[in-house]
């Protein structure tokens, strides 16, 4: 990466856009969808030549590790699980951390649902309560079946960028549309972790499988 690390709702500000503070999820979301269709603009200037490439430059995962933010902000936990029920909100790594410093920065004083971040990093599923959102890395890729079984009613939800997760059970799947960061849902994964995603994040998903009762 070129240039420092920086939250991407920071970097909206550094290229003219104003980001406001994070809403909760039943509020408007017109700032979530803005912000969703710059993301994709932005990943060029990882690249850029000229003038853009002046401005702070973004690097893959500090794309989605600000997409793993607004994941948070438009999906809702079930409210009666006790590993959910402390006062922080854990966004988790399980495997080889591809994040690097983008993580901690993304987050850094960063609230969600009225509770701070904790950035975990850890090496085994049974490590992950207490995580609201587990990135699963594609170090883990075979594992992934036991690692998603014993997520069962865990509430958890779980993101990758390896190549056919939401196929096999993970719930969201980064994949790239050209240059652009885009991501996939498998909705019926959520449903059956009792998660309810948000009808603004499946309408910016780039497909969704599965079926269940319409988000919010």
């Amino acid at each position: 990466m070129i240039g420092k690390s920086i939250p991407m709702h920071r970097a909206l500000n550094t290229l003219g856009f104003r980001a406001k503070a994070p809403r909760p999820i039943d509020e408007s979301m017109a700032k979530w969808r803005f912000h969703f269709a710059i993301v994709p603009l932005l990943l060029v200037l990882v690249t850029a030549t000229g003038p853009a490439a002046q401005q702070p430059r973004l690097s893959e995962y500090e794309i989605k590790a600000t997409y793993l933010f607004n994941f948070g902000r438009f999906v809702r936990w079930p409210e009666n699980l006790p590993a959910h029920k402390d006062d922080s909100f854990g966004v988790c790594v399980l495997g080889q951390d591809p994040f690097g410093p983008a993580l901690d920065s993304t987050f850094s004083g960063e609230t969600v649902g009225g509770k701070p971040v904790v950035i975990k990093r850890i090496s085994k599923p049974q490590d992950a309560a207490g995580c609201h959102i587990l990135f699963i890395s594609a170090t883990e890729e075979a594992h992934l079946k036991a690692i998603l079984s014993s997520l069962d009613d865990a509430g958890t939800l779980t993101v990758s960028d390896m190549p056919g997760f939401t196929e096999r059970g993970g719930m969201i799947q980064f994949v790239f549309e050209g240059n652009k960061i885009r991501f996939e849902v498998n909705l019926a994964s959520a449903a059956s972790s009792r998660l309810v995603l948000s009808s603004e994040l499946l309408k910016v998903a780039s497909s969704v499988k599965g079926s269940s009762p319409h988000g919010e």
